[in-house]
């Protein structure tokens, strides 16, 4: 967006995104979600370990954000996408989208993955459903809802 003059105008929803995403020693790191994306529903992660992103991809009906870094990729899906559900392992569930500590990690930027796939549109969701079964699949793990139930 350009104001009058040709100057750059930033919107109030980039001001916030941009104080949201000043890290501070203690501040935990977080996916972020893009510009021009809104995240109405908020925003949890799913990661899986890198050598199953691309057998993930082509069995989702729908990709949202995805992010990677040599070790993981991570979904970006509704809040509370684990109500009820036992991702499989070795999975991992991000309420929050904040990224585990790593040792490795230097500066406000470092150690956050790189955005590798962004949806059109303005929502940065992977349908969780789809994912969940995708993973079940890849992993050899019954889904939740069709486990025995015992007494």
């Amino acid at each position: 967006m350009t104001g009058p003059g040709g100057t750059r105008v930033l919107s109030l929803d980039s001001l916030v995104r941009i104080r949201r995403g000043r890290q501070t020693p203690d501040a935990p790191r977080r996916l972020p979600v893009p510009d021009g994306m809104t995240a109405p529903m908020g925003c949890d992660a799913v990661a899986v370990p890198a050598r199953f992103g691309p057998l993930v991809l082509p069995r989702l009906p729908r990709v949202g954000c995805v992010y990677a870094d040599d070790a993981h990729w991570w979904w970006l899906v509704p809040s509370d996408s684990d109500y009820a559900l036992e991702w499989p392992a070795p999975a991992h569930y991000a309420a929050g989208a904040v990224l585990p500590d790593s040792p490795a990690d230097t500066g406000a930027a470092a150690g956050l993955p790189g955005l590798i796939h962004r949806p059109d549109g303005t929502l940065p969701y992977t349908p969780p459903i789809p994912l969940y079964l995708a993973l079940c699949r890849l992993t050899g793990t019954t889904p939740v809802w069709s486990r025995p139930v015992t007494a």
